[in-house]
């Protein structure tokens, strides 16, 4: 089986099926790994969600966008303009289609291959250890009829902007959401700058990308989120996939476990 990663999709499906195709990915041994949204911008939502959601071997994480299509589909506030994804909304299997997403993770990890894959990345002072334990309490959130009523309502802002072992409720659950699907820039002390979405170079003063806090820790992290990166970290242990399809770059796919790419240009 080989395994390929590939940035986010942001709602187009015709530039995965040209790199996957280039690849020589085979869907009934090879296995896909998403970074996350999967959706908007692009008019190709259903369509993403329907041909992974089909794939026999698939690991998907939610980024921003997909759980901002999910709160949407709960009724928590109107679509915004720009976004793209009513062909999910309005599918006959709409259902079916965000019952599925519903149930994807903020973490995936194989702990055989030191390989771990999160939308945004994982903060410096999370082990990822402690990142799978906070994932999964998320998912239980997510996945229990009771608490996502609260999740969704609250789960917008900018605060608290910064991780205590003792947040609760709704708090607890939008700072763990933050961090794994919005982080970009972060300061010593972990709190999270959430205004600039541009590359690192010069970066706001006493903030650094997150990742240049983050010591080597054995594992092999694929991230997405941040397409003003290019996916230009500096660092082998730290791959950033998203190169930027929505606005007008291409799209990353890359085989883990060989390091060779291929790229579509939008």
């Amino acid at each position: 089986m080989a395994r390929y990663a590939v940035g986010d999709l942001q709602g187009y499906l015709p530039p995965l099926m040209a790199v996957l195709e280039r690849a020589g990915f085979n869907e009934r041994s090879d296995e896909l790994w998403l970074v996350g949204d999967l959706v908007n911008r692009g008019p190709d939502n259903a369509a993403i969600l329907r041909f992974v959601r089909n794939l026999p071997h698939h690991r998907v994480v939610l980024g921003n966008h997909d759980l901002h299509l999910l709160a949407i589909a709960h009724g928590v506030r109107p679509p915004r303009r720009s976004d793209t994804f009513d062909d999910v909304l309005q599918a006959p299997d709409r259902e079916e289609l965000l019952h599925w997403l519903h149930q994807q993770p903020l973490l995936h990890c194989c702990e055989r291959t030191k390989k771990v894959m999160t939308h945004a990345g994982i903060p410096f002072f999370w082990t990822v250890a402690q990142a799978q334990a906070l994932s999964d309490e998320l998912h239980q959130v997510l996945t229990n009829n009771h608490s996502v009523g609260e999740f969704f309502p609250a789960m917008y802002g900018n605060t608290p902007d910064r991780w205590h072992d003792n947040l609760t409720g709704p708090e607890r659950w939008r700072t763990i959401t933050n961090y794994f699907t919005r982080m970009r820039f972060l300061d010593p002390e972990g709190h999270i700058e959430f205004d600039h979405k541009e590359t690192p170079d010069h970066p706001p003063t006493g903030w650094k990308p997150w990742y240049e806090l983050r010591t080597n820790d054995g594992w092999q992290h694929y991230f997405g989120h941040w397409a003003a990166l290019m996916g230009n970290t500096g660092r082998s242990d730290i791959v950033g996939l998203d190169t930027g399809y929505g606005w007008g770059n291409w799209l990353t796919l890359m085989d883990i476990d060989r390091g060779e790419r291929w790229t579509h240009p939008a």
